[in-house]
């Protein structure tokens, strides 16, 4: 299917696929109201739609953030609506039902990172850069990322790019455990699309079992988890398509896992 643009957002649909652009590459992909709801429609069709989907910028950066014009003019109340609604509708693609994969390259800034957060895999390339300037610029982050962020780097290494401004590399971000992969230049989103072919051919169950029961898992008292991980592994593989598998699999019907090739 060919590419669509909604001013802000683009939407293509590659077999399984769909693969959303932000696109304001003029302003860095910066981000305002009317490209978060240009955002929220993509993610609500890709739900429709797709099995999995590739979220990438267009132009030289993948996202600066928030477009701080817009932001700067609003009231404490707006702030607040505002902030909650981004909240809304990166959760719809954290805890939708289809497995998300960010490619990213450029600049990955404040909102920007808060965004990438929301995804489920990271892949970045050589070009990338990872900043959270909040401090120098007077204010806080508001896309979710005092929550997603800190669980993916800590709260003292949150803290110290906030405090300082200081950037971080694609190989810094890797070690840090914000992405999973660095890849050459240029090749981050077909890098993501293929990582979004494999998991668009998993079981739809297990693969909202992962990206739905292991976040919340996380939050919760060790005995809790490991309860509530009893009703979900029980729950998917009793379905009729996880005993599908697992019968392909007793009957050689698939490939074993082997060793990957030594580097």
């Amino acid at each position: 299917m060919a590419a669509e643009t909604s001013t802000f957002v683009t939407y293509e649909l590659t077999g399984k696929v769909a693969h959303i652009g932000l696109n304001r590459p003029e302003k860095r992909n910066a981000m305002n109201d009317r490209f978060v709801e240009m955002l929220a429609d993509a993610i609500a069709r890709a739900e429709s739609e797709a099995k999995a989907v590739v979220l990438f910028g267009h132009g030289e950066h993948f996202c600066a953030g928030l477009d701080l014009a817009e932001h700067v003019e609003k009231t404490p109340f707006e702030g607040v609506r505002g902030s909650r609604r981004w909240h809304a509708v990166t959760a719809g693609m954290q805890h939708g039902t289809i497995p998300w994969v960010s490619a990213l390259h450029g600049g990955i800034i404040g909102g920007g990172m808060e965004l990438a957060a929301a995804t489920h895999i990271r892949v970045a390339d050589r070009s990338a850069f990872f900043a959270l300037p909040e401090g120098q610029r007077g204010i806080f982050v508001g896309g979710g990322g005092s929550v997603r962020i800190a669980r993916l780097l800590g709260v003292a290494r949150m803290s110290d790019m906030m405090l300082t401004g200081r950037v971080i590399s694609p190989d810094d971000a890797e070690r840090w455990n914000l992405v999973q992969y660095v890849v050459e230049t240029g090749t981050a989103r077909d890098h993501a699309h293929k990582l979004a072919e494999t998991m668009a051919t998993n079981a739809e169950i297990s693969n909202y079992a992962i990206i739905n029961a292991l976040p919340r898992i996380q939050d919760m008292a060790k005995e809790d988890g490991l309860f509530v991980e009893s009703f979900i592994a029980s729950f998917t593989a009793t379905s009729p398509e996880a005993e599908e598998r697992l019968r392909a699999f007793l009957d050689k019907r698939v490939a074993r896992i082997k060793a990957p090739d030594a580097e």
